[in-house]
């Protein structure tokens, strides 16, 4: 796992929090959510605070049965966001939408992202679903670009200068490239290009990226301009693999009408993470290190 920029506080994730219960196998809030009652509410983390708009784009860019994990995390991170109180409007989701209702889904409609997690499925836009998960769309909706979209909602980051955006994307990637259902790929010129475009546009004063594939190090290793402001981690450096978690024959494996991983460790472990912790208080860099240590328990108990 690798960082770029490590500093300041997680202001997209704020808010949500809960933790598993291995006993009764559910999870029980910690930290009370914007809309729960109480003496002390945590604020909603989306609200427009000295005029500054939270985003987020969220991108699987896989399709079928066989890479369900990649759906499932970006699904997780939807809830987590909203939870937090990033409103629907402000958040773009980019997924093929094929596994919810596949026929090798052992729980039709349902997506579930840890073994004895809730469905993470229900709620999430339709963004951009099918032949519209595009390089070229997910580059227009960063950019703010409607008239360049194809087909979808529409819905794009129509981002000001104080705003802040968050980009979590999940799939297979390598050397340079981020796979798509629908090629081309995201190239790891190109996303640059775009990254300095949106900055030269003076339409965010921050921006966070997780990534989670295999050597995606290699998008940005010596390729990110430091002047940009944005903080980047990825689940591998530019030449290691990334991990699926909660797969058959692991210790934590999923249920057993399960043949496939629900999650992937580096995606898994940053939003149980988050569920976990305060986010009004963790900063990135101590998210980065918690995540990072989890990383390599997860593996080393996993027996990868």
């Amino acid at each position: 796992m690798r960082a770029w920029w490590v500093c300041g506080f997680l202001p997209f994730l704020a808010a949500a929090a809960a933790a598993a219960d291995p006993a009764k196998g559910n999870w029980e809030p910690l930290i009370r959510l914007p809309t729960e009652k109480g003496d002390a509410p945590a604020p909603a983390a989306s609200a427009a605070e000295d005029g500054v708009t939270k985003w987020a784009v969220f991108v699987a860019g896989s399709s079928g049965y066989g890479n369900y994990r990649h759906q499932a995390d970006v699904c997780h991170a939807y809830q987590i966001l909203r939870k937090g109180g990033l409103k629907e409007e402000n958040i773009v989701v980019f997924m093929y939408d094929d596994i919810a209702k596949n026929d090798l889904n052992p729980r039709p409609g349902v997506i579930i992202n840890h073994p004895k997690g809730e469905d993470v499925y229900a709620g999430v836009p339709k963004d951009y679903t099918g032949k519209q998960v595009t390089a070229k769309n997910f580059f227009a909706v960063l950019l703010g670009n409607k008239t360049a979209v194809t087909g979808g909602s529409g819905k794009v980051i129509n981002s000001k200068p104080k705003d802040h955006i968050f980009i979590y994307y999940a799939d297979h990637g390598g050397p340079g490239v981020l796979g798509m259902p629908n090629r081309p790929y995201i190239y790891a010129g190109d996303f640059i290009k775009v990254l300095r475009e949106k900055h030269a546009s003076k339409s965010y004063s921050k921006m966070i990226i997780y990534v989670e594939a295999c050597e995606s190090g290699s998008i940005f290793e010596g390729l990110l301009p430091e002047d940009l402001n944005i903080y980047v981690t990825t689940a591998s450096n530019a030449v290691e693999n990334s991990w699926g978690a909660y797969c058959p024959g692991m210790k934590s494996s999923p249920p057993a009408e399960y043949d496939t991983c629900l999650g992937d460790i580096y995606s898994v472990s940053w939003m149980e993470d988050s569920e976990t912790h305060n986010l009004k208080k963790e900063t990135l860099k101590q998210q980065y290190e918690v995540v990072s240590l989890e990383y390599t328990l997860f593996i080393l108990v996993s027996g990868i």
